[in-house]
């Protein structure tokens, strides 16, 4: 089989799979006109239309969904084939691409993936950052990075050392017309920053002492999915925000932000890689696990 035939069965099970040409592409690395031109060209050599395309959808034809149904399988044994091959490569190369959330990201970029870099000149990155859980696996990632409590149970987890925490923050000038909340229950006296999580569900404000734990589901005007978002809407005063605290540490230190409720946010669980179990891990996998182990094993020291 040609590389270019290969090429265009990966971009029907990748357009199958997300259901836009758009979001394929994306995943292909490729732009959406060359993938559309692509797969016209693989349609008129099969002489028949795989996809009904609309301005605002796309879907299979029933001869696509044949074609997905068959060619599927077989096409992730030739990939099967081609993972087992690379796997026996010694100096690592191809690419690796890698979910995670906007502060998983920060938190790995220097010390995990540019240092992974530096020693691997033959591998590229392709870091995906988005705040919505995905299957990395259907969505054709190697690795993701999420909180411990959030991988996902058939996946392999790497801890990556630091222990996470939360704060719960408002500006000075709100509090210079608010008394600081005490204890957890005050928050619902507070407008507060309403948190949306990738499952759409909204999020309920955590909280824990001496083993006594309590969730709180706060109120207020705004609802938001972006820590940017809600850090703006904080520092403007909106209200109170519930935040990792890497994400406002900068803005505690600096003044910009005033923390409360100190005492009932206890460190928790930290950030993991993680990635699914496989027979044959290329030669760049196993080396930015490897690096990954290495760097949270090191005392004191962790992404």
């Amino acid at each position: 089989m040609k590389r270019a035939e290969l090429n265009d069965l990966d971009a029907v099970i990748a357009i199958a799979r997300r259901g836009s040409f758009r979001a394929a592409a994306l995943d292909l690395g490729m732009s959406t006109t060359a993938l559309s031109n692509a797969v016209r060209q693989f349609e008129a050599g099969l002489g028949v239309r795989l996809f009904n395309r609309t301005t605002r959808s796309v879907s299979l034809t029933d001869a696509g969904r044949l074609f997905v149904e068959q060619v599927g399988p077989a096409l992730q044994d030739v990939h099967g084939a081609l993972e087992a091959v690379r796997s026996q490569q010694t100096t690592p190369s191809g690419t690796l691409r890698i979910n995670a959330f906007a502060m998983a990201a920060r938190e790995i970029l220097s010390p995990l993936v540019l240092e992974f870099l530096r020693r691997n000149p033959q591998v590229h990155v392709d870091l995906v950052t988005e705040g919505r859980l995905v299957d990395i696996v259907a969505e054709g990632f190697d690795l993701g990075v999420r909180v411990a409590d959030l991988v996902p149970s058939d996946m392999i987890a790497v801890s990556l050392g630091r222990p996470q925490r939360y704060a719960v923050v408002g500006s000075p000038a709100y509090f210079e017309g608010h008394e600081k909340p005490r204890v957890p229950p005050d928050l619902l006296n507070h407008p507060c920053i309403r948190v949306r999580l990738p499952n759409g569900a909204l999020y309920r404000w955590q909280f824990e002492k001496d083993g006594q734990a309590t969730q709180i589901d706060v109120r207020g005007p705004i609802t938001l999915d972006e820590a940017g978002l809600a850090r703006t809407a904080v520092l403007e005063g909106i209200g109170l925000g519930f935040f990792m605290e890497q994400n406002v540490r900068a803005d505690i230190e600096a003044g910009r932000l005033v923390r409360v409720l100190d005492d009932w946010t206890p460190v928790r669980a930290g950030l993991c890689l993680y990635y699914p179990g496989r027979r044959n891990p290329s030669a760049a996998l196993r080396a930015f696990i490897g690096l990954a182990r290495e760097i949270g094993a090191r005392p004191g020291v962790s992404p």
